[in-house]
């Protein structure tokens, strides 16, 4: 799940460009590579070697599109519509990416701007409410190096609450720290989705952390997590691990739908492309939420979800308080 959030990052690389011309023959040898990368490292083989040849056939399409930001665009929403994958995309760079060591440089930046202080590292509120009812909202899932203590300290704070709502209906994916959180919501060594690496072809497994030191909301306290149809990516990969788990109730509308983690590639010097080169395989429903999203337990609109999840989480602790047990 490592790249999963970088889509959102790497989008941020077309936003300060300037219309910047490309020739034909760049725009040909960019079409080209991005068609080899397809056939030989998408994560659905198959899919890969026939958009590989549709996008070759379709070249001539974007013949007279000379304008860098606007054929990024137009490849992006090629390639969605072709795969039904929403985690690809190219993007323009107006600074040229440097063949060797320039692209994890490069975006290391991006991730410092999308995923800095200046947003929080994602943690847009964090709340008390009545009967001691804890509210998260969650934008992005930062990479620990950058926003790890911070999301730990917002986990700290929620570990007092005797019910815990998480809302990620504006969160469209992250890295590492969804294991900071999940650590500490299930115990240690819990199944958590692992993935197929299709260069590799190699199969990783995945568990859940041991849980961080100190207070810790537990296993058994009520959990709800908001969705909508923005939630993608890594927030479907926590929302659908903890429902499979039967830790938490999902609370919403069906999410995106993007279980590809992606590398970012090189594919000109001024484009990149997201190439999703991995699947997402839950131990526990031998499946993911790619292209059919996380269902949720409680289906209502977007904008219904946390009023539902607060008298859901009322009525659980009420009847845990007359001897019952909260999910």
């Amino acid at each position: 799940m490592i790249r999963a959030l970088l889509f959102l990052a790497l989008a941020c690389l077309a936003l300060p460009a300037a219309a910047q011309p490309i020739s034909a023959a760049d725009r040909g040898r960019m079409i080209d590579e991005i068609a080899h990368l397809l056939a030989t490292r998408y994560v659905d083989a198959d899919k890969g070697q026939k958009m590989a040849g549709e996008l070759r056939k379709a070249k001539m399409q974007w013949s007279d599109v000379t304008d860098g930001p606007a054929l990024a665009k137009a490849l992006t929403d090629w390639l969605r519509q072709a795969s039904g994958d929403g985690h690809f995309a190219v993007d323009y760079s107006a600074t040229p990416i440097p063949v060797e060591g320039g692209e994890e440089a490069f975006l290391d930046a991006e991730i410092e701007r999308y995923y800095g202080a200046q947003v929080n590292h994602g943690v847009q509120k964090i709340e008390r409410l009545d009967g001691n009812i804890m509210l998260i909202d969650l934008r992005v899932f930062p990479p620990p190096a950058l926003g790890g203590d911070v999301v730990g300290a917002m986990m700290t704070v929620a570990a007092q609450g005797d019910a815990l709502i998480i809302d990620l209906r504006k969160n469209g994916g992250g890295m590492e720290t969804v294991d900071t959180i999940i650590g500490q919501l299930v115990p240690e060594g819990s199944p958590l989705s692992g993935s197929f690496d299709r260069p590799s072809g190699k199969t990783t497994a995945h568990v859940s952390p041991a849980p961080p030191k100190g207070r810790r909301f537990g296993d058994t306290k009520p959990l709800y997590i908001l969705t909508s149809k923005r939630t993608f990516s890594a927030a479907e990969a926590l929302a659908y691990d903890l429902q499979a788990l039967k830790r938490a109730t999902i609370v919403g509308e069906v999410t995106g739908g993007g279980a590809n983690p992606f590398e970012y590639r090189r594919v000109h010097p001024h484009f990149a492309l997201s190439l999703p080169e991995k699947r997402s395989v839950n131990p526990i429903t031998g499946t993911n939420w790619q292209d059919v999203g996380v269902k949720p337990d409680v289906a209502v609109p977007a904008d219904q979800a946390l009023e539902t999840a607060l008298s859901l989480a009322k009525e659980a602790l009420g009847k845990a308080s007359h001897g019952g047990q909260g999910k």
